[in-house]
């Protein structure tokens, strides 16, 4: 790049004014990279800690000396240099706050009031000021231009990628593309990934277990649930990594920092920045990659704020949810239905994301001053290890929670009502025994007591929103043959990894299928139960026994409002608890369970005014009348924070 641009850096000069070894590297040809290695080895066998002067304002070199000697034990006890501990204080850095303690913090802050106050500006940026100041200084002396080059290819394609009126068609090609490799092509190692480790850890290991002669509910406990655990991180592999196989390949030729600039005004409406955008699209194929994205944002507030509207964004694994009900009650207009859905899914996001940014996100997101790098043509090496790191961490990190969350669910779905386990999906188990007893809560939005099995169907869906067809099916099939033996299945491992290995060439073939369908809207044939069933792998009578148990269309229309806004499942949950914490984990889960509730009982209830509108209008009024006074406390709590801030 530097030899491209006519530009000659003088390595001796700046390695003596950097007081440090200087080496040149090529990432893309990797030259150089050997030499590096072998000066970081020597620095950390043998060389100190250079000290680079940086002489900054009076006003802040006053307060450096003040708390150096408070800091002294600090730094020392740390190993860290005293200087930069001091510096890092009054820049209300969050390691060097913990480092100091909280005494110190406080006369940190002081200092920093009167530093603003003598010289009418910030502390950070009268520090990066000093710092830009010297690295002006160095490369005055040290860089120098050789030659004039002429505009380079980043110019030329720039001007195609940038411009007022091909920018944004460019950009929605380009998530096209994204969303077509992550999701279409991503989507058709699942059933691999699924399988596989299903047949290993679950079936396999109950086997081997069974065997050992171990108790059944231990067999329960270590099979369905951790097995089940791993099971479901596994199904995630596929997505999450050409997620982020094409985002490195975005970053590293360039391309992201552009795609941000050009929808950076369109996302500022609701309050984010122009990066939000990437993850919210993704958003639609999976909720978990999606939030796995927003680390690309650098401010915490456009973090926790896009992590709050993702789960609203349809992911497709609600699809087959909404094929189902489609099928089952609007076998004409099903497309239509499904289109709503995705529709309404957004206008929920956006109207959250306009709530939080006058409420508890108050103020604009971070200011957007972006360089636009140069085009490079990525390494295979470098796009592998930046894949491979992140994958990694999302399988640690987030199956640290999915597996216990699994396991719980996955013993409440054995264990029995009796105390014996091997109930799964069926009405004898104490999740549907739980399912039951939770019928009163969802009655406001049209389930009725006989109609259990949705209940049990929400909680499941909490492990997968695509688990709700599969709970439904068994459920209700189960009721419409209660009585009839079942003929236990016989685990074949080798037969099961076969299957897995087949599924994904059938599963490619389909990839070209979808390529004008990237989001899934096609549900199919619905006007005829017999092929909807077939193609959900439902038994038709499950559609006899949702139209019978459901109170119609209204009842399964407001379910489907449910299902597309509540809580999202395990892994997205775990994904969130990753990049947010557990305190914004749990008020997504709140706001999200909560908007729900709220938007299903008031569709139901103005659905069937007409049968019973006292208490339909007292339900819509408490509902509103809570939600108002929710977003009343968000912006108390806004309001206060701010003044905190002042004070």
């Amino acid at each position: 790049v530097v030899a491209q641009r006519g530009l000659v850096i003088d390595q001796q000069q700046l390695s003596s004014l950097l007081a440090c070894p200087v080496v040149a590297i090529s990432a893309s040809t990797r030259q150089g990279v050997s030499e590096l290695k072998t000066q970081i080895n020597q620095a950390v066998l043998d060389a100190p800690i250079p000290q680079l002067d940086i002489e900054y304002h009076p006003a802040i070199e006053q307060a450096i000396i003040d708390l150096s000697v408070a800091l002294q034990s600090k730094a020392a006890e740390q190993q860290c240099a005293l200087r930069w501990l001091a510096i890092r204080l009054l820049e209300r850095d969050t390691l060097a706050r913990e480092i100091a303690g909280p005494d110190l913090v406080l006369q940190a802050e002081t200092l920093e009031r009167d530093i603003e106050q003598a010289t009418d500006d910030e502390v950070d940026i009268l520090a990066a000021d000093a710092r830009y100041g010297l690295v002006n200084k160095i490369s005055h002396l040290c860089v120098n231009k050789k030659n004039e080059v002429s505009r380079g290819m980043t110019h030329k394609i720039d001007n195609w990628v940038l411009n007022r009126y091909l920018g944004i068609p460019i950009f929605l090609l380009v998530m096209y593309l994204m969303f077509m490799i992550t999701i279409n092509i991503g989507s058709a190692f699942i059933d691999f990934f699924d399988q596989v480790a299903g047949a290993i850890f679950v079936d396999g290991l109950a086997v081997v277990l069974t065997a050992m002669s171990l108790p059944e509910w231990l067999v329960v406990l270590l099979a369905n649930g951790a097995g089940g655990g791993v099971q479901v991180v596994a199904t995630f592999i596929p997505i999450i990594g050409f997620l982020f196989l094409v985002l490195s390949l975005l970053e590293d030729s360039g391309y992201m920092a552009r795609a941000a600039f050009v929808v950076d005004r369109f996302m500022r409406m609701i309050g984010l920045p122009g990066k939000s955008f990437v993850p919210m699209i993704v958003g639609f194929g999976c909720n978990v990659p999606a939030i796995m994205a927003t680390r690309t944002l650098e401010s915490q507030r456009d973090r926790i704020l896009t992590n709050i509207m993702n789960p609203f964004m349809s992911c497709g694994a609600r699809l087959p949810v909404y094929a189902l009900f489609a099928a089952a009650f609007f076998p004409v207009g099903g497309q239509n239905l499904v289109f709503f859905l995705y529709v309404f899914g957004i206008a929920v996001a956006v109207l959250t994301g306009l709530i939080m940014r006058h409420t508890l996100f108050k103020g604009d997101s971070m200011p957007f001053i972006m360089e636009l790098p140069n085009y490079h043509l990525p390494t295979l090496h470098s796009i592998a290890i930046r894949t491979w790191d992140r994958l990694k961490t999302f399988l640690v990190n987030a199956g640290k929670v999915i597996v216990p969350m699994v396991l719980v669910l996955n013993f409440l779905n054995s264990l029995g009502i009796d105390g014996s386990f091997g109930k799964e999906n069926t009405q004898k188990s104490v999740l549907s025994e739980i399912g039951r007893t939770l019928v009163p809560v969802f009655k406001p939005m049209g389930i009725r007591e006989e109609n259990w099995p949705a209940t049990v169907g929400i909680f499941t869906g909490i492990l997968a929103k695509e688990a709700v067809v599969g709970t439904l099916d068994a459920l209700y099939t189960q009721l419409a043959l209660e009585g009839v033996e079942q003929e236990p299945e016989v685990f074949d491992l080798q037969q099961s990894l076969i299957d897995a290995v087949l599924t994904i060439p059938g599963n490619l073939l389909a990839v070209a299928d979808n390529l004008l369908d990237p989001l899934g809207l096609n549900i199919g044939n619905v006007s005829n139960s017999q092929s909807a069933a077939d193609a959900q792998d439902v038994s038709q009578g499950t559609f006899g026994e949702m139209q019978a148990r459901f109170d119609g269309q209204a009842g399964a229309f407001a379910y489907l409002l449910f299902i597309l806004l509540y809580a999202p499942c395990v892994a997205a949950t775990a994904a969130i608890q990753r990049e947010t914490g557990t305190k914004w984990t749990v008020f997504v889960v709140a706001w999200t369970t909560g908007i729900a509730y709220m938007t299903a009982t008031i569709f139901y209830q103005l659905a069937t005014f007409s049968q019973h509108s006292e208490s339909s209008l007292l339900w819509v009024i408490g509902l509103l009348g809570t939600f108002f006074a929710v977003i009343f406390s968000f912006w108390l709590t806004g309001r206060n924070e701010e003044i905190r801030e002042i004070a």
